[in-house]
């Protein structure tokens, strides 16, 4: 079947011919006819990657082409980035002026929607939180619309939109055409159905049928500073990895990708920044395998479809149950095997990991089991192996012919003996074994003879491989994975903690520094580094949270870091972990450290006071033991932030300061939280 014969007039099917569809997927063979043509309402089932999109969004297209004056269509998306995809796609099957289109999210600027708005749209793309306040600012008026589609469904549901769909639908026009698309449709998506559609049409593949999962599901405990390392050591052990690495934000799409880039990978990254031509472009090369690895958002990664994939990495771990079967059914399909691997962190491992291990048995989606990250001689083991028949394969010394007649003549002429003493015969010998040799090549001949000259030719051949492959085949190319052991003790503030092995000459570390704070293990290493004059490398076995982290220091580095800390206001609190005092650590180094001044685990506080790090603070916002001088702030100098909107003491961490109704302090990062 083709476009033509689903309904579509010239203007839309112009717009197909330049997009370069072809033929209709089974969802859009379903669906248009039924947009088109009739008025009832629609469930439809559409997997990730059927072209959905477009099931609702030619229909769309065609039948709201008039200025009419008012919205004529509301979709709603579970997210900004699917919001802005849904909308460029959209924009993309008009030739003309009409329908125009606009998306309406959080994060962006309320005055340039409503102007948008107040221009004039058919069609309105957004997500429930701003299409809700824009209802309510009385910017957004739905009362007279045609179409009310839902999209992603199934995610509207895992993210808790009801009841803000249940809001804005009550301000729709009631005679309007409901349309909901959902990967799946379990009961609770039957019952929204029931609860906004009335009387509705079920749409769905025939003979569609779950495909089992033929997939090795494994999870690697590993800290956040050494999740590259376990990805390399992965890829390199995994012969033709093909695959995908879902992360949680754009920036550690782009970090990663970029990692992994300056060790010599094919890698990209796919993430809701990137436009619509480069998204195609970065597809395209990944569908040819040009690039072999592909470091994605969930969001980024909707509507990826894409055949042979060897591994699914997890370098977080997923939110939820869904999620993670969502990201490794794009593996082990067709019958063919897949492997999905997922780093945990120590302090995940309890309570995050059960219960998403707990989600995966109820969805019957298999077993997610422990694994281990290879060391580096297990990796390098498989890379000489299938770097070795490559070579082979290179000079054809895999495909040697089965010894004939013909090939025991020439073994009697030419002998091991004989070795280079008959040059002919042995280039004889050789262009039969290795066809696409050309015999007697002057240049290669004559650089060869000058290189085996006087030298064991053996040894000549074993220092240009060393010279070829030595970088791919040492040691040097991999870092440094320390055991890690999920830990049961906890920090006085209902955090588990990953069990950590610290060396004699090492110092555990609690540093009151965290992901809040602007930090991550990168440049927690880095601020380290610098203060202490040490190497990055040196900062060790980084376990991060929301407001603290826990690090190994050398003896030394690490004394000194505490007596630092007790000195100087601009260094943030340190002090030995409390699970480490009593194993190691000099004298000096277990002081007690309350007597830091404005800084120490209780130092001059009160009861009932806290310290830093978007908590309590009493009736003045550093009313911690500081004297007078410390808590108006040194303009510039102090770890805290005195003043709204200022910059932080060091690099690359703002902090703003909000009084809420009470009057209390509370701290927001400048650049606001990420979206995901």
């Amino acid at each position: 079947m083709s476009f033509e014969d689903l309904g579509l007039d010239e203007t839309v099917l112009e717009a197909i011919r330049k997009k370069g569809f072809e033929h209709p997927s089974p969802i859009q063979v379903l669906a248009i006819p039924r947009l088109l043509n009739g008025d009832a309402n629609v469930v439809a089932r559409a997997r990730t990657g059927t072209g959905k999109t477009a099931a609702f969004g030619l229909p769309l297209v065609q039948r709201l082409r008039e200025d009419t004056g008012h919205v004529r269509a509301i979709i709603l998306e579970p997210t900004r980035e699917l919001a802005m995809q849904t909308s460029t796609e959209m924009a993309s099957f008009t030739t003309g002026r009409y329908p125009r289109s606009m998306t309406v999210y959080g994060g962006s600027s309320y005055s340039e929607q409503i102007r948008g708005l107040k221009r004039g749209v058919e069609i309105v793309v957004g997500t429930p939180g701003r299409v809700q306040d824009l209802i309510d600012r009385g910017a957004l008026d739905i009362s007279k619309i045609e179409y009310f589609i839902l999209d992603e469904g199934d995610e509207m549901l895992d993210m808790g939109f009801v009841d803000d769909i249940e809001n804005i639908f009550s301000t729709a026009n009631p005679d309007c055409r409901v349309l909901l698309f959902s990967a799946t449709i379990p009961a609770p998506i039957l019952k929204i159905a029931g609860k906004f559609m009335g009387d509705y049409e079920i749409v769905e593949e025939e003979g569609h049928e779950e495909e089992p999962l033929l997939i090795e599901q494994k999870y690697w405990v590993v800290r956040e500073n050494e999740k590259l390392e376990a990805l390399v050591r992965l890829v390199d052990i995994s012969p033709d990895f093909y695959g995908l690495v879902f992360v949680q934000k754009k920036s550690d799409a782009d970090m990663v990708c970029k990692a992994l880039d300056e060790k010599g990978y094919q890698v990209a990254a796919l993430h809701g920044d990137i436009p619509q031509s480069q998204r195609e472009k970065i597809l395209s090369r990944f569908r040819s395998k040009k690039t072999r690895i592909l470091v994605a958002t969930d969001v980024a990664a909707r509507g990826i479809d894409i055949e042979g994939l060897t591994h699914v990495v997890n370098y977080e771990l997923p939110f939820d149950g869904p999620t993670y079967v969502h990201r490794i059914g794009r593996t082990g399909r067709a019958g063919a095997a897949g492997m999905a691997v997922t780093f945990v962190r120590p302090e995940e491992a309890r309570r995050k990991l059960g219960f998403l291990r707990n989600a995966i048995k109820k969805s019957a989606k298999g077993e997610m089991v422990e694994g281990q990250v290879p060391s580096v001689e297990e990796v390098l083991s498989v890379k000489r192996v299938r770097l070795f028949d490559e070579v082979k394969e290179k000079l054809g010394l895999n495909n040697v012919p089965p010894e004939d007649e013909d090939v025991s003549d020439r073994g009697e002429n030419v002998s091991e003996d004989e070795g280079f003493e008959s040059p002919a015969a042995e280039n004889e010998a050789v262009e039969k074994k290795v066809p696409h040799l050309r015999k007697g090549d002057p240049v290669f001949d004559q650089l060869a003879m000058e290189l085996c000259e006087g030298q064991d030719p053996q040894e000549v051949v074993a220092s240009l491989l060393a010279a070829t492959y030595g970088k791919e085949l040492s040691k040097k190319r991999y870092g440094k994975i320390n055991p890690a052991s999920v830990g049961k003790a906890k920090d006085g503030r209902g955090r588990e903690r990953g069990g950590v092995s610290v060396a004699t000459n090492q110092l555990r570390l609690y540093v009151q520094m965290g992901w809040h704070d602007g930090y991550n293990p990168r440049k927690i290493a880095d601020y380290f580094s610098e203060l202490l004059h040490i190497r990055g490398k040196d900062v060790d076995a980084i376990d991060m949270a929301d407001k603290f982290c826990l690090l190994s220091l050398p003896k030394e580095a690490g004394e000194k870091a505490i007596a630092l800390s007790k000195e100087d206001s601009s260094v943030p609190h340190i002090h030995l972990d409390s699970k480490s005092v009593s194993g190691g650590g000099s004298v000096s180094a277990r002081e007690d450290y309350s007597s830091r001044r404005g800084g120490g685990r209780r130092g001059g506080r009160e009861r009932g006071e806290r310290r830093f790090g978007g908590e309590r603070f009493g009736g003045d916002r550093f009313a911690v033991g500081r004297g007078e001088e410390d808590r108006r702030g040194r303009e510039g100098k102090s770890f805290r932030s005195k003043a709204k909107g200022e910059r932080h003491g060091r690099a690359n961490v703002h902090t703003a300061t909000q009084r809420s109704s009470r009057g209390s302090a509370a701290l927001y990062k400048k650049s606001g939280a990420e979206e995901y």
